[in-house]
């Protein structure tokens, strides 16, 4: 029985005002794991830019449509190459928890992530697999962390931690693409499985 291709997908904004931005650490993780797979993502595809790994079985995708409108692209691919939901893996950045914390879970809410509710108003179910990785909240008490926060960059102290971050999520997803997603939640979803210190 052939294997199932699977979709990782990584979320961000393009353009190069963008790039070290906290909204596009879905980006940099999916890159890094792109570079361990021996993978290029450079073809122009679905409104994205593509990867494809045919002894992984895994497709690599950004999409460069604006991160509201990242499931306009995505369902372009999962439409092409015949991927169900269940088999899309999602990387973006998650408000609600701290620097150096992952939390990998299927289907949920958005959230209130754009990118999120935009994949699931595209393809009608919320049932595809995050890995939702942790960018934490303003410092100063009382704050709101809106669009000025995400689209900002990381401070001096997250970004000495960030090459741990990026890490660690690349090493979750290899996981998972060897042993399956189960494997992965039950590694990394837990204080400390990134290898970085929380900041207080």
């Amino acid at each position: 029985m052939p294997v199932e291709d699977r979709l990782i997908v990584g979320l961000g904004n393009p353009e190069s005002d963008y790039a070290d931005t906290r909204h596009n650490l879905g980006f940099a993780c999916v890159r890094e794991l792109a570079t361990r797979l021996a993978v290029r993502i450079d073809r122009k595809r679905w409104q994205s830019l593509v990867g494809h790994s045919e002894r992984h079985h895994v497709w690599l995708v950004m999409p460069q449509t604006y991160m509201n409108l990242s499931g306009e692209a995505v369902a372009k691919a999962v439409r092409d190459i015949h991927v169900p939901p269940q088999q899309v893996w999602v990387v973006y950045d998650e408000l609600d928890l701290p620097l150096c914390r992952m939390r990998i879970r299927r289907g949920g809410s958005g959230a209130g992530h754009n990118g999120v509710l935009s994949l699931i108003r595209a393809f009608g179910t919320p049932d595809f697999v995050r890995f939702r990785v942790g960018i934490g909240k303003p410092a100063r008490k009382g704050s709101v962390p809106g669009r000025q926060y995400v689209l900002g960059r990381f401070t001096k102290a997250e970004s000495a931690r960030l090459p741990s971050v990026i890490d660690g999520v690349a090493s979750a997803l290899e996981l998972a693409l060897e042993a399956g997603v189960e494997r992965a939640m039950d590694r990394y979803n837990r204080p400390g499985s990134l290898g970085c210190e929380e900041l207080a």
